[in-house]
């Protein structure tokens, strides 16, 4: 498997990364599968993981799982998600810096974390005080590298800018979403991470479950196996949104293209982002081996030009279908389309 540097850091990371998100409660409860899959990742050559506190039980799977390969791999985890009713367990304070990685190097059963990233950017917390935490954990020797997740392209130079000024480390990495479906990154995020060396780590290559292969135009499609993961994405799932039907539009037409050549639309969904220079790591998110194994057979597809041309008459560069799938109302707030109208005072 192709490996590629994470960032400015030095660290050389598979470009596939396991996303360990539906390993436990949150969708695959067997502990014990989910460590069979863990395995299987690394010796196909995967040697980076993604977790997250917020995850539920997956830094707990994950843990278990590396109690003998922990040297092998590249860990990543992140915190900033609500994880309780209370309002001091969440966001990136200075306070719940401190607090949440101890838990999480608790619950990995590990001295130290690769990649500790924040899930969302805190509203309520200036970069300062966030960058300044961080780097503390990184002169401690418990980081070893930040990141971020879900930041714009200004939003990655605004904390460049303060992390040079005061004397902070600098996000190694962003976490953004991408797809076949969602390509709104093109725009600014990928090309600012180019010309600063910030590594890319997207996330949802299959957005939720549309570039499966399960949704295609005149056929029933089955319920997912795991109600925890039918109920995170009813929203991207309901087939009465209107937004919906065009993404099945685009989705057939992604099913024929992939038929056409020679492929699965796993296999087109997974390379897709792999092709883009800017992209570090492609984040799959098994919750079976049977997924796990589709994703790996897209590790050695390359994309002829003449199928990106026919990917983009499908889905412009830059176009996201939905614009929901921009995360934009979890993250990036200021990019909704009520906030650019009607800025907050």
């Amino acid at each position: 498997m192709e490996h590629r540097p994470l960032g400015r850091t030095g660290i050389q990371v598979s470009q596939l990364c396991l996303g360990t998100m539906m390993l436990g409660a949150g969708g695959n409860p067997d502990h014990e599968d989910g460590a069979r899959i863990i395995h299987r990742a690394l010796d196909s050559g995967i040697n980076f993981l993604d977790t997250a506190d917020a995850y539920g039980e997956s830094e707990d799977v994950v843990g278990k799982a590396l109690k003998r390969r922990r040297d092998d791999v590249v860990l990543a985890t992140k915190l900033g998600l609500a994880l309780d009713e209370d309002p001091n367990h969440r966001g990136t304070s200075r306070r719940w810096v401190a607090q949440a990685v101890e838990r999480s190097l608790r619950r990995l059963q590990t001295d130290h974390i690769d990649l500790y990233q924040v899930h969302r950017l805190d509203p309520a917390t200036g970069l300062d005080e966030t960058l300044g935490a961080l780097s503390d954990l990184v002169r401690a020797g418990k980081v070893r590298a930040i990141g971020v997740s879900n930041a714009s392209g200004s939003e990655l130079v605004e904390a460049n800018w303060i992390a040079d000024r005061r004397g902070h480390e600098r996000f190694a990495t962003d976490q953004p979403p991408y797809s076949l479906l969602t390509r709104a990154i093109e725009y600014d995020v990928l090309p600012t991470a180019q010309r600063s060396g910030t590594g890319v780590l997207t996330y949802r290559p299959l957005e939720a479950g549309w570039l499966s292969g399960r949704f295609r135009k005149g056929r029933d499609v089955p319920p997912s196996g795991s109600q925890a993961r039918r109920e995170r994405f009813a929203a991207a799932l309901d087939p009465s949104n209107p937004a919906n039907g065009v993404k099945l539009d685009a989705t057939e037409a992604l099913a024929q293209l992939a038929e056409q050549a020679g492929l699965t639309l796993v296999q087109l969904a997974t390379a897709f982002p792999l092709r883009h220079p800017a992209v570090t790591s492609v984040i799959v998110g098994p919750r079976t081996m049977e997924h796990l194994e589709g994703y790996l057979a897209a590790d050695s597809v390359e994309l002829s030009e003449d199928v990106l041309d026919r990917i983009d008459e499908i889905v412009p560069p830059g176009h996201t279908v939905n614009v929901a799938d921009n995360m934009w109302h979890t993250s990036t707030t200021a990019l909704e389309s009520t906030t650019r109208r009607r800025p907050a005072r």
